[in-house]
């Protein structure tokens, strides 16, 4: 007798799953194995057909989905009396579920945010055919899930991140002719900021310095004048403002070394 199922393209395998059961490792069982695998097979790629436009073709689709029917075939115990589709519908989709989970999300979001984002684009959908297409709110969202706000908030973000856009992906909005890619919009590091912390640490104690020396630090390093420039405006040798120079940055040094150690 047929066990009463709401999958109208499961097949009628229970006769062949206890024969399974009592048949000895050899050919006639593997035969028998694969029968029952092939003959589930369609209600194995239509569940695989519920998670398409997700960011994975159907055919990876469709070989993750029948993983998981190999492995409910393999477990399944009619002994137990519960109807072979009651126990493969969770274990196929269970399998879809952790291939995306393990292998697709390009940024790590925690399992709770991952659950979070499921029932987010489901409430998004549901929303969506009452709405005509428009975006629903956070607060709808929230609402039709049945969870808070923040949550909702958590859900939309993870969206995000199941994706990602390549650094070569070219810029929405640019003219014809332009060619302008993600990485061109990334900034780099300013190399004025590797002296900042310098500076500050320098500023007052050249303030300490006597004025002739602050002058003649302030001509070589912020006017970028020569010594021999710096000799001729000052009246002094060129040889004398070298040795100043030397002075003032050593003791310089010095003393932000000691204060540091």
């Amino acid at each position: 007798m047929r066990t009463s199922h709401p999958h109208d393209d499961a097949p009628d395998t229970d006769e062949e799953f206890r024969r399974l059961a009592v048949q000895p490792e050899g050919p006639e069982r593997e035969a028998l194995r694969r029968g029952i695998v092939e003959a589930w097979l369609p209600m194995a790629d239509r569940l695989a057909g519920r998670f398409r436009n997700r960011g994975e073709s159907m055919e990876d689709l469709r070989q993750v989905a029948a993983l998981g029917l190999v492995k409910a075939v393999d477990r399944y115990d009619p002994e137990r009396g519960s109807a072979f589709v009651s126990f493969a519908v969770p274990t196929i989709t269970g399998e879809v579920k952790r291939h995306f989970r393990d292998h697709l999300w390009v940024l790590h979001v925690p399992r709770r945010v991952q659950d979070l984002r499921g029932r987010v684009r489901t409430a998004c959908q549901d929303l969506a055919q009452t709405r005509g297409g428009a975006r629903p709110g956070v607060e709808e969202i929230a609402k039709q899930a049945a969870m808070t706000e923040e949550e909702a908030r958590a859900g939309l973000a993870a969206l995000n991140s199941f994706t990602a856009l390549s650094l070569d992906a070219g810029l929405s909005g640019a003219a014809d002719g332009d060619h302008h890619t993600l990485r061109d919009a990334l900034g780099e590091p300013d190399p004025a900021l590797d002296v900042v912390i310098d500076r500050e640490a320098v500023r007052p104690r050249i303030r300490r310095l006597p004025e002739r020396e602050r002058r003649i630090l302030y001509m070589r390093f912020f006017d970028d004048m020569t010594q021999s420039r710096i000799a001729e405006d000052l009246g002094i040798s060129q040889m004398h403002v070298s040795r100043l120079i030397t002075r003032c940055c050593t003791q310089l040094r010095e003393e932000i070394m000691r204060e540091a150690a």
